[in-house]
């Protein structure tokens, strides 16, 4: 098979890789806040939390396949997208519309085992409203589509609070909301760095390096900003209530910058990487990850 060729897939096969299992690892979001708030070890969290998890990869897969089955034309003459499974036709439009009910059905109907119809409904709701107005339209609208996006991440991680009744304070917010933003940021930095490399983004036309490493600079600024914040204040309205030992916490700050310095250098190189290839990819990132985790949870638990 040459390096050009679609890969031959089975019918399941094909109907799962357009579901983009890859994307799921997304999800592990959810953990944020009741792993901030010391609760992942109380009863029946951990059960919120995998319901929350299986929930929001039905809805996020169903959106997946929404999205290419409308740009299956377009992703034909794509000089990547083309391989996937929608626009080689591995899978039919009949077998693809009936994935997408299935996992809509699935991932709306999965919270009412945790509770009644509420929050976590409402948020999936959000989420899946956000994904088909990026789908149809949102795309092509140079800075909006950089929260549309990054909403995406926000939500998953507010996820995980509403499913396990967890409260959240605004640190947390400012700072998932503005790492959410600087993960996109850096995803378009890292395309426009590769933009001779063919088939790019519309929307990448509107952006220019300098206005993203604006962005970037300034969501980094005000994501740490709002880490050191939290990770400092000593009272209970921060981002957990749980503070058995504070100093964990606050040197849990050193390896989020320099992680963020890491992910500004390397996407904004001629050979940038988007974060979410890095933490996947690169050993030096997913060190610090680890580091800030163990330090996080030492302090926490």
């Amino acid at each position: 098979m040459s390096a050009t060729s679609t890969p031959v897939r089975g019918g399941a096969r094909a109907l799962l890789s357009a579901m983009r299992p890859r994307q799921w690892v997304k999800n592990v979001l959810i953990l944020v806040a009741p792993g901030a708030a010391g609760d992942l070890s109380h009863d029946n969290v951990i059960g919120h939390v995998v319901v929350a998890f299986v929930a929001f990869c039905a809805v996020s897969s169903g959106s997946y396949l929404l999205n290419d089955l409308r740009d299956r034309e377009a992703d034909q003459r794509h000089p990547t997208k083309r391989h996937r499974s929608i626009a080689a036709g591995q899978v039919t439009t009949r077998v693809v519309v009936a994935a997408t009910i299935v996992l809509f059905a699935l991932g709306f109907a999965l919270p009412l085992t945790i509770s009644g119809p509420g929050g976590l409904e409402l948020i999936l709701g959000i989420y899946l409203a956000v994904s088909i107005l990026y789908s149809l339209w949102v795309k092509e609208i140079a800075v909006i589509e950089l929260a549309s996006v990054a909403s995406g991440f926000f939500l998953r991680a507010y996820a995980g609070a509403v499913a396990c009744h967890i409260y959240v304070s605004s640190w947390f917010l400012v700072v998932v909301s503005f790492g959410a933003f600087f993960i996109v940021v850096g995803k378009r930095s890292s395309e426009l760095s590769q933009v001779n490399i063919g088939g790019t983004r519309k929307v990448l036309s509107e952006y220019t390096p300098e206005f993203l490493h604006s962005a970037l600079t300034l969501s980094a600024t005000v994501a740490v900003t709002g880490y050191c914040l939290w990770a400092f204040d000593t009272s209970s309205t921060g981002l957990s209530s749980v503070r058995h030992h504070i100093v964990p916490i606050r040197l849990s700050v050193v390896p989020v910058v320099l992680a963020i310095l890491f992910v500004m250098r390397t996407s904004e190189s001629s050979e940038g990487e988007a974060p979410e290839d890095l933490i996947l990819k690169n050993r030096t990132v997913q060190i610090l990850l680890v580091v800030w985790a163990v330090l996080l949870g030492l302090g926490v638990y």
